[in-house]
């Protein structure tokens, strides 16, 4: 290895010159191997006479004498290899650099040298001190004093350097970190595929890195959404439903009756009775009730539904969809219009002289608005209804995928959200009165089919009947199990619906109004009676006029009175239910305390 361009010197050249301190105190030149090259003893007298001119020259630069040196030692791994005699020998320098306070260097050099395949290791500490300007010749004695106390200090420092990269390389070793937390990691890693086949299959549970055994919490869970819970929900419904129904009775079968013993009362009294809050809230009622029937009467249902067959662009089952989203709005509009104008009729009922006609146009209003809403509500229930009868009169599976994207979309929009309390409560609600839409379409199907038909199609109805309502029921059960134990609520929760559901119906006093059902039957029963009145038209008999209003008569008769008994059974069965399920909740809440 020679002298390298621009004037660079090797290793060797620096530690030649370079002056070492033994225990007598004197100079030692470096040995060199037999190995050497002997080009580099030229090269190290070179760079001796080139050092003694440059220090002549310039004095005064003397003191970044070994720092300059020190830039010019090589700091990538120099290699020099040549053959001799058949045998190959291989230096390999190995420079490090330490900064030293007072400007001082140490240089480590390790020699590796292979011949004869024999390895040979030697470690050669060099220091290059600065010479202040003003030295003279006869100061090497106390210069070599002053190198012997440095060289410890020098020492010193390079140890502390190496013990701290010993520390930082044995914490970057992984290998060892693994090691100190577990001594068999590496163990059970290299074993053979045979062994670790043997032991995976005598450590217990093959799926012990994806699942966590479970406690008492768990399976109470596991048992809660499978069992306890969907019987209380569907319970919860029905009972919801059955007091939705009990409203639509009420509105064909007690509203009636009401008015009538108003204007009774009136005509007897031979002048204007001012009417209470419950009669204004019954008259209110009972024109939206009539405006509707009459708007419906006037619609060609066949066109519509010949509209909604043709539909190519959009499927059915879209239709379907995009009805019962109105139809969840209009039933919510519905209920606070239907408030706001309960609340004008008890202020006109009750308001002084001064304010009525303040009250009377507010009556008024709010019972425009009231019509307004309920008709429209009525109509896209007729739509909705001629969708589903456009679907079981298909010959295809029309029905089928009907059922299927209505309700699974129904899962995917509610299932994986989080709802509290209260907006469960609602949802459940809201179940109960889609089931009671549900089944005023299937009488409307049925009313169609009774009409229209001239082929056997009652069990074909039969069948289509039952499958929407077990698709409904069985969807309502998985939607309501699923949010509990997403949300985290218990079956009892449910219960306490029902409580609150029983005092709505035994008309206690509740604190909170939202928890209430609100069900609007004015749209669905326009709908029912629009779909019943051809039903009457085509078993009317023919004969004269009078014969046919007789007959008229007596059917509405017969309705009424059937109506009004279904009223009464269900409304008493509703009320001993009610009862009976609050005390049987005091008689528990009482035992657990």
């Amino acid at each position: 290895m020679m002298v390298r361009s621009g004037g660079r010197k090797l290793s060797f050249d620096i530690l030649n010159t370079a002056t070492f301190e033994d225990n007598d105190s004197t100079k030692r030149p470096m040995h060199r191997s037999k190995s050497d090259p002997p080009a580099l003893e030229a090269n190290a007298a070179t760079s001796d006479s080139k050092r003694n001119r440059r220090k002549k020259r310039n004095k005064s630069s003397r003191k970044n004498a070994g720092s300059e040196c020190l830039e010019d030692i090589i700091e990538d791994q120099c290699e020099t290899s040549h053959v001799c005699n058949g045998s190959v020998s291989k230096n390999v320098v190995y420079e490090e650099m330490s900064a030293v306070p007072e400007e001082k260097s140490v240089v480590s050099v390790e020699f590796c040298q292979l011949h004869g395949g024999e390895l040979r290791q030697r470690s050669v500490n060099a220091r290059e001190e600065n010479v202040n300007a003003n030295e003279d010749e006869n100061g090497n004695g106390n210069e070599n004093e002053k190198f012997s106390g440095d060289r410890k200090e020098v020492d010193g420092v390079v140890k502390d350097k190496r013990s701290r990269k010993l520390e930082r390389e044995e914490s970057l070793d992984w290998r060892r970190v693994v090691m100190a937390k577990d001594p068999n990691y590496f163990l059970s890693i290299e074993k053979s595929p045979l062994k670790y086949f043997v032991e995976e299959m005598n450590c217990g549970n093959s799926l012990r890195t994806t699942s966590t055994l479970a406690n008492e919490e768990d399976r109470e869970r596991v048992y809660d959404t499978i069992f306890r819970l969907p019987w209380r929900c569907e319970l919860l419904i029905s009972v919801g439903y059955f007091v939705c129904f009990d409203s639509f009775l009420s509105i064909v079968t007690i509203m009636p009756i009401r008015l009538i013993m108003v204007a009774w009362r009136n005509l007897n009294a031979r002048h204007f009775i001012r009417p209470s809050a419950a009669e204004l809230c019954d008259f209110g009622c009972f024109v939206a009730l009539a405006c509707g029937v009459f708007l419906l009467e006037q619609t060609d249902i066949s066109l519509i539904y010949h509209i909604i067959r043709g539909q190519g662009t959009i499927k059915l089952y879209v239709v379907y969809n995009v009805l019962e989203i109105f139809d969840k709005m209009c039933q919510s509009l519905g209920g606070d219009v239907l408030h706001t104008l309960f609340n004008s009729a008890e202020g006109l009922a009750n308001c002084d002289q001064e304010n009525t006609n303040y009250w009377l146009w507010r009556f008024i209003s709010d019972g425009a608005l009231a019509v307004i809403s309920s008709i429209i509500h009525s109509f896209i229930l007729l739509a909705e209804a001629i969708t589903l009868s456009t679907c079981v009169v298909a010959h295809n599976n029309t029905l089928l995928a009907l059922l299927v994207s209505n309700n699974f979309a129904e899962i995917k929009s509610s299932v994986f959200k989080r709802f509290s309390k209260d907006n469960v409560q609602v949802m459940v609600y809201s179940d109960s009165v889609e089931r009671f839409h549900i089944s005023s379409f299937i009488l409307f199907v049925f009313a169609q089919y009774t009409v229209e038909a001239e082929y056997p199609w009652f069990e074909k109805f039969l069948f289509n009947a039952s499958m929407v309502y077990i698709c409904e029921i069985m969807i309502d059960t998985i939607k309501h199990s699923f949010i509990a134990k997403f949300n985290d609520i218990k079956p009892i929760v449910f219960s306490e619906f029902l409580e609150d559901l029983c005092r709505q119906r035994l008309k206690l006093e509740e604190e909170n109004e939202k928890k209430k059902l609100t069900f609007v039957p004015l749209a669905p029963a326009c709908v029912i009676i629009r779909v019943l009145s051809p039903v009457y038209a085509a078993h009317l008999p023919q004969g004269p006029f009078v014969w046919k209003l007789f007959c008229i008569f007596f059917l509405s008769a017969i309705t009424f009175l059937m109506l009004t008994t279904l009223k009464v059974m269900v409304g008493m069965g509703l009320q001993k239910h009610a009862t009976w399920y609050l005390e049987r909740s005091q008689k528990r809440k009482l035992h657990c305390d």
